[in-house]
């Protein structure tokens, strides 16, 4: 599935998904948005093809999904595979994680995403806005 426009309706649905953040969603998001996670640049709600990722961070082809308990249910965990193979098919890393963890440990969380995106101790040096590595490193 190459990166197409999204379906009609998924722009109107993501900006809705947008103002409904959940509390785990919101933590996460203070901590991607405006670079501050050594300078990687994350949307959220995303559009990508038929879906829309909580956040993406389309240069290093990252998807941060964060799930909650719905999510281990077996039908939609199935629902989620499916998802998550056509999304790595084309390219993306998809990283999954539960409300719990971001909500109990986002260093914890950050660091795995860090880790996903490749980055060099270079990298980090020259992305990273001040003050990042001393939070982040």
């Amino acid at each position: 599935m190459p990166h197409t426009s999204p379906p009609a309706g998924n722009r109107t649905r993501a900006k809705s998904m947008r103002r409904k953040m959940t509390d785990a969603e919101l933590k996460l998001w203070n901590e991607l948005r405006a670079h501050r996670l050594m300078g990687l640049g994350f949307r959220r709600q995303f559009p990508i093809g038929r879906y829309i990722a909580d956040f993406a961070c389309p240069e290093r082809k990252i998807i941060v999904e964060v799930d909650g308990s719905l999510h281990a249910e077996e039908k939609q965990s199935a629902v989620d595979a499916v998802r998550s193979a056509e999304l790595e098919k084309d390219g993306w890393t998809v990283l999954r994680f539960w409300n719990d963890e971001i909500l109990r440990d986002i260093d914890d969380v950050c660091h795995h995403i860090v880790i996903a995106a490749g980055l060099t101790a270079e990298d980090v040096a020259r992305r990273a806005p001040a003050g990042a590595l001393e939070k982040r490193a």
